[in-house]
């Protein structure tokens, strides 16, 4: 009997735990995840459970339950070094693992593009740990808002779709706790938002980004465009025409750029922003036996947006088809992205969406609720690759009929917290 071959996917968010899935029906394969946390996320949500607004023991899913249901091994922990000839990872704790074939899925963070002071200066919002810490502060920050009777200046650095829902999600938050609500959340919330572009949504149409400003100034928001961010001290946001805004909150919600971890992969192409250069099979182009998924990765001939729909096309490509037939000594058939369009949600307040044509919709009636629902399905669809239709079904029911209530003002305690595992 053969031996089986050794496959490793390094992170599993929405690409990684894809591929896992589909590579844990494949026989002959000792299959191994590794992560450096305890819990699968949906990343488009971190903005929820940074406000608060999301359950999170309902809408978290752990790699050991994950790993015993599709029966591959999970290791947590994090690569520290590859070495190529050996074809082995090296993790942070000394374990040294090998494998023919890699799959790297580790993911990106926020570009702060060198920003002086960014990194020392704001909250970041990559991981359900800078969620957790982003809520604590928020929560915290508005306690004391009230006590001091004094409101908040929060500074939100980026106007794409992470900063503008984050942005309403956090005014829902303080809607939705009990003895707070609109009024008071005008009274102790002062909201600016800041975009280097010219308007806000820049990937979406011009009427889009014209209503959903609309929307975020009514929301309360002060937005401000063609606003060159030029550095970050500890009370405020300086931008490049000389003026200085005043901000006890900063968020930076800017750009994407590559996880730091591929700094490892040392003589393999990497972009400007540390992403690793694959070709249209996904694979290296230095190193055949390592393919490179999601915001980690860039195709050479087609660089792809950033998104979940990108990470999880190519998650399920690399499992059910390039890794598998690599495996069988062939050349797989190249990776062809299907773009389902976009949508962009701004908590119950509105909502907007946008064909793969590029004609959006919603914004108002039925469009907007029409964007809503598709924004949940996308969720619910993730959601039952993992656990099943009937799980994903009753959490929906849930989160219908009894949904969860923030709880940020003066009755707060720890027990209201996203805490991780």
């Amino acid at each position: 009997m053969s031996a089986k071959r050794r496959v490793i996917i390094l992170g599993g968010g929405i690409g990684g735990i894809e591929a896992a899935i589909a590579l844990s029906r494949k026989a002959g394969v000792s299959l191994t995840l590794v992560d450096p946390n305890a819990v699968h996320v949906w990343k488009p949500a971190l903005h929820e459970f940074a406000a608060g607004t999301l359950n999170f023991e309902e809408n978290v899913f752990s790699f050991e339950k994950l790993s015993k249901k599709f029966k591959f091994n999970f290791i947590q922990g994090a690569p520290s070094s590859i070495d190529r000839q050996a074809k082995s990872v090296k993790l942070s704790d000394g374990q040294t693992l090998e494998y023919d074939y890699l799959i790297v899925s580790i993911g990106g963070r926020a570009n702060d593009f060198g920003t002086p002071g960014a990194k020392e200066n704001c909250l970041f919002l990559d991981n359900i740990h800078d969620a957790e810490n982003l809520h604590t502060t928020f929560k915290e920050a508005i306690k004391q808002a009230r006590q001091d009777n004094k409101p908040l200046s929060l500074a939100i650095i980026g106007c794409g779709a992470t900063g503008v829902q984050l942005a309403a999600e956090l005014c829902n938050a303080i809607d939705n706790t009990p003895d707070m609500g609109p009024e008071m959340r005008r009274k102790y919330l002062k909201p600016i938002l800041i975009e280097a572009m010219g308007r806000v949504l820049p990937t979406f149409s011009e009427t889009v980004s014209a209503e959903a400003e609309e929307e975020l100034t009514k929301i309360g928001y002060d937005v401000m465009t063609n606003a060159m961010v030029s550095e970050i001290d500890a009370t405020g946001i300086k931008l490049k025409d000389g003026r200085y805004i005043e901000a006890s909150i900063r968020i930076w919600a800017a750009g994407v750029q590559a996880s730091a971890a591929t700094s490892i992969f040392k003589g393999l192409d990497l972009s400007r922003s540390g992403q690793i250069i694959v070709t249209p099979t996904l694979q290296s182009t230095k190193d055949p036996s390592i393919l490179a998924i999601g915001d980690c990765a860039r195709v050479e001939t087609n660089p792809l947006p950033p998104t979940a729909q990108v990470a999880r096309q190519q998650g399920r490509y690399a499992g059910y088809i390039a890794v598998p037939t690599l495996l069988n000594g062939k050349n797989p058939i190249p990776f062809d992205y299907t773009d389902r369009g976009a949508v962009v949600v701004l908590s119950h307040y509105n909502a907007w969406g946008m064909w793969p044509s590029k004609k959006d919709f919603g914004g108002r009636g039925l469009g907007a609720k029409f964007a809503h629902f598709i924004h949940e399905i996308l969720y619910r669809q993730h959601q039952s690759d993992l656990t099943g239709i009937f799980h994903a079904g009753k959490a929906a029911l849930l989160g219908k009929f009894k949904p969860y209530r923030p709880r940020l003002g003066s009755g707060s305690s720890g027990e209201d917290t996203a805490h991780s595992p």
